[in-house]
């Protein structure tokens, strides 16, 4: 994170000091810079400056409305995947006509909210889903613009829980597939054709799978521009890596050159759905060490944040850089991390060489993307509050949650 330093010791996010604002607002609370979010937004306006594009931030990797109101501000589309996103994203100030649907599971109701708040696409990802669309739609009296995800079976060298374009995957179409079904789509009235839509998978650090896939997937629109179907836009969908621990993140630029390199001449208009390069380093995680607890062979910290606030060490063993609040001077001792819930898989770092008290403040970097959005009340615990830092303004844009409000829609039976 370019906005985190040190000034005579202190750690501070952009201008703001981080033991103020776990003095002020308590532990766990998540932290974001405004600076940082602003400057990944324009590094994406800048690689595909060549190519008329439109970025829809993946609101899955942060869902804060807060969050989701500044890349309105900026002018952005949203990919969502869910009805609960779109509200999110309309609540938010979003540009409806700039959102596109994406998702293996879309309700009925899901469906009717989207056409009724007229979004640009639905990314459709089945047959049957393509039917039900249809039939909704008709139901409505109205046409619904639809894309097909085709699965181009590439893939994208990432963890397997995160990787979406393999034949194996649940996601999308096979792209053998799709010629019938948009043949299919382009025959049905109450249904327009306007789009395709790709998306591989998640924390991509090589380029070249989403090279193959583009290739991919411009054959598959010159195939079917042969036989008539005309498309206005072409989505590749999002992934692009951040780094965590030693990841050397694609070089967006050159990422940008390359489809610059393949769209030039072509009508469509490019849509990309980044989320966690947008978010993942704007944000970091502040926990309060409650005790050291030395043993046969290995050494705890236990903190206050648990899986239920950071989930993507115990789900995906993924690593976050943990770095103490105070600078201190001593010999460091070999830490795990971990949390305060009954689960031996919940940790947030393994061998951490530290030099660190009871008591003392950490930040766990990285954690704007699937941090919070990921976030759950498991053993009733209330989840963190939020504050977006702008140089010296702080704004808590989330409350902490209380023990009343996690039992409020609950009822006593006797």
């Amino acid at each position: 994170m370019n906005t985190l330093h040190r000034l005579e010791g202190r750690l501070l996010l952009e201008g703001v000091s981080l033991d103020a604002l776990a003095e002020r607002f308590g532990t766990p609370l998540y932290v974001y810079s405004r600076q940082a979010l602003e400057e990944a937004y324009q590094a994406y306006v800048q690689a595909f400056s060549e190519t008329p594009h439109l970025i829809c931030y993946a609101v899955k990797a942060n869902s804060s409305l807060a969050i989701l109101n500044f890349f309105a501000g900026l002018g952005t589309g949203f990919d969502i995947v869910s009805g609960g996103e779109l509200a999110r994203v309309l609540a938010a100030g979003g540009d409806p006509s700039k959102i596109v649907f994406s998702g293996v599971g879309k309700t009925a109701d899901e469906m009717r909210a989207a056409i009724k708040a007229g979004i640009l696409c639905f990314n459709v990802e089945s047959l049957s889903e393509l039917h039900r669309l249809s039939r909704v739609a008709g139901e409505m009296g109205r046409i619904a613009p639809v894309s097909f995800r085709v699965n181009p079976d590439v893939d994208p060298k990432t963890h397997p829980y995160i990787s979406t374009g393999l034949k194996e995957n649940k996601f999308g179409v096979p792209i053998a597939d799709a010629p019938a079904l948009y043949r299919l789509a382009a025959s049905l009235p109450n249904l327009k054709v306007t789009g395709i839509d790709c998306h591989i998978g998640s924390q991509l650090i090589d380029l070249s799978p989403l090279a193959d896939a583009a290739d991919r997937v411009l054959a598959l629109v010159d195939a079917l521009a042969a036989e008539g179907i005309t498309l206005h836009h072409i989505d590749l969908g999002g992934g692009v890596g951040i780094r965590y621990n030693d990841e050397t993140p694609p070089d967006l630029d050159a990422y940008g050159r390359a489809l610059a390199a393949r769209f030039s001449g072509r009508h469509e208009k490019l849509l990309l759905e980044p989320g966690r390069s947008l978010v993942g380093n704007a944000g970091l995680l502040l926990t309060r060490v409650e005790y050291l607890k030395p043993g046969d062979g290995k050494n705890f910290a236990i903190v206050d944040v648990a899986m239920n606030d950071l989930m993507r060490p115990a789900l995906y063993e993924a690593y976050h850089e943990i770095i103490s609040v105070k600078q201190k001077n001593g010999s460091p001792t070999r830490y795990d991390i971990v949390g305060p819930i009954c689960e031996t898989g919940d940790f947030i770092g393994f061998a951490r060489d530290m030099c660190i008290e009871e008591g003392d403040l950490l930040a766990i970097l990285s954690t704007g993307a699937y941090g919070m959005s990921m976030a759950s009340n498991y053993n009733s615990r209330p989840r963190a509050a939020e504050v977006l830092v702008n140089k010296n303004e702080i704004h808590l844009i989330r409350e902490r949650e209380t023990q009343d409000s996690l039992m409020a829609c609950e009822r006593l039976v006797y």
